[in-house]
């Protein structure tokens, strides 16, 4: 299950630098890559949309192990004091 878990997680950071060129320099690497142009993108472009979208999906789910590991963490001095 771990190993599913990377590569959801590496699955959304691709999709989220795709998203980061889109915003900054209008470029849409996956569309370029996999085909279409402006407005319009071809069939193998919005399967990889979709994919990213279940990854980030599935990765909300991680938060809950996440926020259940950080209560064993060990805490420093300083953090138990005031």
């Amino acid at each position: 299950m771990r190993s599913f878990n990377v590569i959801a997680l590496a699955i959304l950071v691709i999709g989220g630098i795709n998203w980061l060129l889109v915003g900054l320099f209008s470029v849409d690497i996956v569309a370029a890559i996999f085909g279409g142009e402006t407005g319009q993108h071809s069939p193998l472009t919005r399967i990889v949309y979709v994919v990213v979208g279940l990854a980030a999906l599935y990765c909300l789910t991680l938060f809950r192990s996440i926020a259940g590991q950080s209560d064993h963490l060990p805490h420093r001095a300083a953090d138990r004091q005031g």
